[in-house]
């Protein structure tokens, strides 16, 4: 091993190709929406608004656990939003969500409607980030390899 192959490549040699401005104005966008969505979800979690209560209690959860489920999102939402930290956040969300999930497959909830709706947020949620992080296409297998 030589010197010259244990230096760091220049950061221009490591950055992923640009994105076109398309994809990334329909990722912000998908992105923002789901934002709202999440936004409004765990402010009236945090506003203990009567409609967040009474729907968290009826999945079967005590009513002192709302302001700790809505601060869990609101975590979970900043780190989405700022770019540095998106991944973690859309990571800890997935998570968040999973739960939802658990919680109507426990309640034998209609599947469409109830079950799979965090499995649809989720989905939404890395799709804005995936069109406007260019690194993940790199980790998911959605395009051919070069060689192909």
């Amino acid at each position: 091993m030589t010197l010259e192959s244990t230096r760091p490549m220049p950061l221009e040699a490591t950055r992923p190709a640009e994105l076109r401005p398309a994809r990334l104005w329909t990722g912000r966008v998908v992105t923002g929406l789901v934002a709202l969505f999440l936004f409004m979800d765990f402010a009236m979690k945090l506003a203990l608004h009567p409609a967040a209560v009474e729907g968290t209690t009826e999945l079967g959860y005590p009513e002192h656990a709302v302001l700790t489920i809505g601060v869990l999102g609101l975590l979970c939402w900043v780190l989405y939003l700022v770019p540095r930290t998106a991944v973690l956040g859309a990571i800890l969300y997935t998570g968040y969500l999973g739960g939802a999930v658990a919680t109507h497959v426990r309640l034998d909830a209609p599947l469409f409607s109830h079950t799979l709706f965090p499995v649809y947020v989720g989905a939404l949620l890395w799709l804005g980030l995936f069109l406007r992080e260019p690194r993940l296409g790199e980790l998911l297998p959605l395009r051919k390899a070069a060689s192909e």
